[in-house]
């Protein structure tokens, strides 16, 4: 295909044209536009003269970066016209190929090694800028191999312009190949003594970059960055190197002695807030072992969080944070301006605040700072107020509700967070509610209350957020319909109209939990009515509830009272268990039609149950007659079954309860089910099986004698018999239900909401005065409820192959370079055993003489220093002369020292044990 004609050369639109006419475009048509635009560049950027080729790819750059179009079919074009002498037109081609040239994708990049060869030796400082710019921005694993000569030569430029770029492109050298620090790591360290600032500043910025991965590997570098720490006044390169000794402390305790004293010294003098914050950081992450430098730095953390500006507040605040995770005084100290920021304009100040106050929960205070929180909340905006609800929850439900003490309390607080407005946090309450209701048991009755509050409230059906509480809710009052006080009135708000708001899933909810309560009331009409004749004595639970009694007018259910003679009017009636069986009726027929198979099914088997309850109340049963001549059960027992099967007080189960079931010997997981109906085809179970007979939730034994008589009587079904061998094999990965003590229903009432209103004026200062102080537990007016835990903690444990962290390739050849032979043979025996090279165990030998100035270090001179010292016993405090002659004379006398001290046994045992232990570099005794 031929280039474009001389017309459309001469005609060719420039960039600045492109630009108007792009933004002359109507709106809707920019796509349009664009795809012309392209068209014309693809027939420009073929030409040979390189003004027109230049403009296209210029052009195409810029839209590339604009609408994000893909250039990689222009790649060699861009590689062609880097080779132009023009400065113009070579900017233009490795700026396209900086943006869109992709390393590990790019075929036509190994084009450029030439190229960037070329400008990187160029005398032209513009063109060695460009090709620098270029290789950090395009560099892979052949670039860095075939450009680090050149690369190594700019590291010692007299341009400074240049130096400081090279220094920048080593570190995207390095990351794509390590074997580069071996060539250049001795340059790059002689640059840390430059007296040009801008040289320094970016050469700290790279070993800012290197020290992220692993820090030890540039502990011997610790006096040229003291002596940068101590000399210099530049506010960026101290920042740098104050990073720098924050992950070098923490290796070198004899360090962190050294650099406090100048780090302390800029915090007082220097005036600059960047930098003084840095040395907050550094002291209370790497240096909080120094009280005096702690102390210092929480009083100029205070400096900070009285400041006008918001930025240096929030570093106020963050910095607090820190000293928060090992000294929590400090922040109580500094409470008042903790507080005044919880009503800052800026919102990150304000999250920043409000983390600070939850760290200061405890147990004497959880219920105070909770209640003004909420009322703070509730003058919020909604992205705050549900920031507020969510810490609350986190902060309470932590640990097992450790902060905790009144559960009654806890609960009410739960149902009173569900109503604040924009509330968008209804999954975490519903957890909690479900969850305290499964551990806490003594909590169960104040929570079946607080359920039957957001129940019965029609107003909560309409917010979807609150759907989940509403779920919530719901299940616990049918879960514990026992503890409710009027079944009727909460069956008639699981039936309400409005329901038909919820969604599918939690309408199936509430109809489950309606069939709890209907088996709830029809099984106390057969206890009390005498109805359990018509029930086998093997299937009468003598521990179920004693005395239920119903008043006729009230629809109230009270248990645990004993009966009188004045109680049997009052009984529960057959005409008002009819109307509530019609009640469930009514409103689940038109649901046995519905699209949604939850409702559906569970609908369809509430109404079959009617159907099978209905004749039974109407009187139209038999006694001894009737469906036991087809072999079916009768209606009593049938209640009498579900309503076991749903008295089991359920419990958390742990999520490692499954891996400690130990598979039997001889199952095959991946057999063919089929083969089982051969296998079972004999043992066909009885209707009896179809509900598990389980114990009553509320049944409670006296002793165990009595619990386990009751057991035994169970086992005369069948059903019972498998339930209990599945008991016997699997028990031991289920909750213990713990002290079975007949609970009474005498628990005291939580602090009601409404008892005192919080003057919402006087909300900080009594989070001030009172909330935030700590002080003597007060008494408690009762014991902490019984919260119900596993053994293992129900700490998930993920079986996952840790592989083991190794030092990097770019560590391992800082450390050959810096320490010689010896580091290579230091790493590797931290890697795995150690391997004699040469049969003598002398490579084993870890050397411990350090340098006087690291940057100064030669390759090979580093290699002879280890051979020699590999010969002796290192004496860390004990310079060497470089030169060959006095080394060998040296070697020579430490040997003859050390063969003159100890036997050839006793000197190979002991390099054998200096070969096992981890090797690290050590720090110039003139800094320690």
């Amino acid at each position: 295909m031929t280039g474009p004609s001389l017309m459309d050369s001469l005609f060719q639109r420039s960039i600045d044209d492109l630009i108007k006419a792009l933004r002359l475009t109507p709106p809707g048509t920019e796509t349009a536009f664009v795809a012309k635009a392209i068209d014309e560049i693809r027939r420009e950027i073929k030409s040979t003269d390189p003004h027109t080729k230049a403009a296209a790819l210029q052009k195409l750059t810029y839209l590339h970066s604009l609408h994000g179009l893909d250039m990689s079919w222009a790649a060699f074009h861009s590689v062609e016209l880097s080779s132009s002498s023009a400065h113009s037109h070579k900017r233009t081609a490795y700026l396209s190929a900086a943006l869109a040239f992709n390393p590990a994708t790019t075929d036509v990049i190994l084009l450029l090694t030439h190229q960037l060869r070329k400008d990187l030796s160029s005398p032209n400082v513009h063109d060695v800028s460009l090709a620098l710019s270029t290789l950090s921005s395009i560099c892979n694993t052949d670039l860095a191999r075939d450009l680090t000569p050149e690369l190594f030569t700019l590291l010692s430029s007299s341009k400074v312009t240049v130096r400081k770029k090279a220094i920048a492109t080593v570190l995207r050298v390095f990351e794509c190949y390590p074997d580069a620090v071996r060539v250049c790591f001795k340059r790059v360290v002689e640059n840390l003594e430059n007296s040009d600032l801008g040289i320094l500043s970016a050469v700290v910025g790279l070993f800012c970059e290197l020290t992220e991965n692993e820090p030890r590997s540039y502990l011997p570098l610790a006096p040229e960055f003291y002596k940068i720490l101590v000399d210099c006044k530049n506010n960026w390169v101290l920042i740098k190197v104050l990073k720098i000794f924050a992950k070098l402390a923490p290796l070198e305790p004899r360090l962190g002695k050294r650099v406090v004293e100048p780090i302390c010294e800029i915090m007082k003098t220097m005036g600059a807030k960047s930098l003084v914050f840095e040395c907050v950081r550094t002291i209370l992450t790497s240096l909080s072992e120094h009280d005096s430098a702690v102390k210092l730095a929480v009083s100029k953390v205070r400096e900070f969080l009285s400041e006008d500006d918001p930025n240096l507040k929030y570093l106020g605040l963050q910095a607090l944070a820190i000293v928060a995770q090992k000294d929590i005084l400090a922040v109580v100290e500094n409470k008042d301006l903790v507080v005044k920021a919880l009503s800052d304009s800026d919102l990150n100040i304000r999250l920043e605040a409000l983390r600070l106050v939850m760290c200061m929960v405890s147990e004497d205070n959880v219920m105070e700072i909770c209640r003004i929180l909420i009322s703070h909340a509730l003058k919020s905006d909604p992205e705050f107020c549900n920031e507020i609800l969510g810490f609350i929850l986190l902060t309470c439900g932590r640990n097992y509700y450790e902060v905790v003490f009144d559960f009654d309390w806890y609960v009410l607080f739960l149902g009173e967070m569900a109503r604040v407005p924009h509330c968008q946090k209804g999954d975490e309450i519903a957890t909690q509610l479900i969850d305290i209701g499964m551990r806490v048991k003594d909590a169960r009755s104040q929570l079946v209350n607080v359920a039957r509050e957001l129940v019965i409230d029609p107003a909560l059906l309409g917010n979807p957020f609150m759907h989940a509480v509403l779920s919530a809710a719901a299940w616990v009052s049918g879960e514990y319909i026992k503890l409710s006080r009027n079944p009727f009135e909460i069956m008639e708000a699981l039936l309400q109209p409005r329901t038909s708001l919820l969604n599918p899933s939690v309408r199936a909810i509430y109809i489950h939990s309606a069939f709890k309560v209907l088996m709830f009331c029809v099984h106390s009409y057969l206890k009390l009515n005498g109805e359990e004749s018509l029930i086998p004595s093997t299937l009468i639970d003598s521990e179920l509830v004693s005395d239920v009694e119903v008043d006729d007018h009230n629809m109230i259910v009270t248990n645990g009272q004993a009966p009188s003679a004045s109680s049997v009017t009052h009984h529960l009636t057959q005409e008002s268990l009819l109307a509530l069986v019609n009640l469930v009726e009514i409103n689940l027929g038109p649901l046995a039609g519905s699209n949604e198979v939850e409702v559906l099914e569970r609908s369809t088997n509430v109404l079959g149950l009617i159907k099978l309850i209905k004749p039974m109340l109407l009187g139209s049963l038999n006694d001894g007659e009737g469906d036991q001549t087809k072999g079916e059960l009768k209606a009593p027992e049938t209640v009498k079954l579900i309503f076991d099967s749903y008295s089991e007080d359920l419990g958390p189960v742990s999520v490692n309860a499954q891996e400690k079931v130990p598979i039997p010997n001889g199952l095959v997981l991946k057999e063919n089910l089929d083969d089982l109906e051969e296998i079972c085809g004999d043992m066909k179970l009885p209707l009896l099986t179809s509900f598990s007979l389980v114990r009553s939730q509320f049944a409670e034994a006296s002793n165990s004698a009595e619990w386990q008589g009751k057991e035994e009587s169970e086992l005369s079904t069948e059903s019972t018999s498998l339930l209990a061998e599945h008991r016997k094999r699997h028990g031991l990965y289920y909750l213990s239900p713990g002290n079975r003590v007949t609970t009474s229903n005498d628990y005291p009432p939580a602090h009601d909401p409404n008892d005192k209103a919080i003057d919402e004026d006087e909300d900080l200062a009594k989070l001030t005065e009172k909330s935030l102080v700590t002080g003597k537990k007060p008494s408690q007016s009762k014991p902490r409820p019984m919260v119900v835990k596993f053994d293992d903690g129900e700490v998930t444990t993920v079986a996952t192959n840790r592989t083991e962290v190794k030092a990097g390739l770019i560590s391992g050849a800082v450390n050959e370079v810096l320490l010689g032979d010896e580091a290579t043979t230091s790493s590797s025996s931290r890697r795995k055993p150690p391997k004699s090279r040469r049969g003598t165990g002398d490579s084993n030998v870890s050397i411990t003489e350090s340098k006087s100035d690291a940057s100064k270090i030669d390759q090979s001179e580093h290699s002879k220093a280890g051979l020699g010292g590999s010969k002796h016993n290192g004496h860390g405090k004990e310079r060497r002369r470089r030169n060959s002659g006095k080394d060998k004379e040296h070697d020579r006398k430490d040997e003859h020292k050390s063969e003159s001290v100890a036997h050839g046994k006793h000197r190979s045992r002991h390099r054998a044990d200096k070969a096992v232990e981890a090797q690290a570099p050590v720090i110039p005794d003139f800094l320690l």
